[in-house]
């Protein structure tokens, strides 16, 4: 159970910090991009800030999934 906690931890804090640097790399970009989700939009955001974002959801997602399936070792 410790490991578990452990690796969900630095999956959290990589993806943060990954993060952190995206958007302190994204303040200067000029061309800006909105989505359309469904009769909504969203604010004008860089393209690279946008891509970054999905790759830190999927750090997070892909870290915490195979943290979840290891398999339970028994003492």
């Amino acid at each position: 159970m410790l490991l578990r906690i452990k690796l969900l931890a630095i999956s959290f804090t990589s993806s943060l910090a990954l993060l952190l640097m995206l958007c302190l790399g994204a303040q200067n970009l000029s061309t800006r991009h909105s989505i359309q989700l469904g009769s909504s939009k969203t604010a004008p955001l860089p393209a690279g800030f946008l891509v970054g974002v999905s790759i830190v959801i999927g750090v997070i997602s892909g870290g915490s999934t195979a943290t979840l399936l290891l398999p339970i070792r028994r003492p």
